[in-house]
């Protein structure tokens, strides 16, 4: 069940909104194609993408991800217990067809982007009115990265996504253990922090997908919420999915990278030296995990 509950508070009064579902499962796609990056953090590439007349079929929407990994995005008005194994069916098609997306993305985003197709990591988001235990079993067990997304429309204009179960990566559980170690040098001392970096935006809840590119990783819920760079001489790079005018920018230790080139993605930059610097940023990377 979808459990969010929303209001409109004005002028003294509460109005409370009922979650109901589309009238058609087209009402659903059309919404998520028009507003595709900011609620799932893909470009839009195709919809209704034929396969050919060999496989038949029509994938709802195609896409590419803020990490370059190729999405085939499927829809349902309610439950179908079906959603799954046709969205695998649609990823198998496209991993079996790189050259025809590579030219797709060419020709929609210019040829670097298509020279940087993340093939390692495909992925399939469906977004449906709900899902059996049975779904939520299948992707938890599944090799694939696969994201099974509720949705639910609140009056007129207003829509709700619920990301309800992630395969491809798992969370480690804990915070990272304080203990007293051995001297170490510069370079090992900043290697150690990057990874404890990464142990702590692992652990920051349920259903973290860590991707692994060359010039960073990326940590991802339904769309990508930090992203940690590889060690430097004397620190460490973290970019957060936070808007910069709602933080409280501190010199030296976070900047606001709106517009600016840098690897992976994210407009608030985190400078960490030392492990008190990682502790500050806490609560930073909590908030970028919530708004994902």
């Amino acid at each position: 069940m979808f459990q969010l509950r929303l209001f409109q508070a004005a002028h003294g009064d509460v109005r409370e909104f009922t979650p109901r579902l589309a009238e058609a499962e087209a009402d659903v796609q059309r919404i998520v194609e028009a507003n595709m990056e900011a609620l799932l953090g893909v470009q839009l590439l195709a919809s209704e993408y034929g396969t050919g007349p060999v496989h038949a079929g029509r994938i709802d929407s195609l896409g590419l991800d803020a990490n370059g990994a190729p999405v085939v995005i499927e829809y349902k008005r309610g439950r179908d217990s079906g959603v799954i194994n046709q969205g695998l069916f649609y990823l198998s098609w496209l991993v079996d067809h790189r050259a025809e997306f590579e030219y797709l993305v060419r020709e929609r985003l210019g040829a670097a982007a298509a020279a940087q197709v993340f093939w390692s990591g495909p992925r399939l988001i469906c977004v449906a009115g709900d899902y059996t235990r049975y779904d939520l079993h299948a992707v938890r067990e599944h090799r694939r990265s696969i994201d099974l997304v509720r949705y639910r429309l609140f009056g007129r204009d207003l829509i709700g996504l619920e990301a309800v179960a992630t395969a491809g990566g798992r969370p480690v559980q804990g915070r990272p253990e304080q203990r007293t170690r051995p001297a170490r040098s510069g370079c090992e001392r900043i290697a150690e922090l990057a990874k404890a970096a990464d142990e702590v935006l692992l652990s920051l809840g349920d259903g973290i997908t860590k991707v692994q590119r060359k010039q960073y990783s990326a940590y991802r819920r339904l769309q990508n919420f930090a992203s940690l760079c590889p060690p430097q001489r004397t620190k460490v790079h973290v970019y957060l999915s936070l808007d910069p005018a709602e933080v409280d920018l501190v010199p030296d230790f976070t900047r606001n990278v709106m517009g600016l080139g840098h690897h992976g993605t994210g407009d608030v930059e985190v400078r960490l030296r030392t492990e008190r610097d990682l502790e500050r940023a806490h609560d930073l990377f909590r908030a970028s995990y919530a708004a994902a």
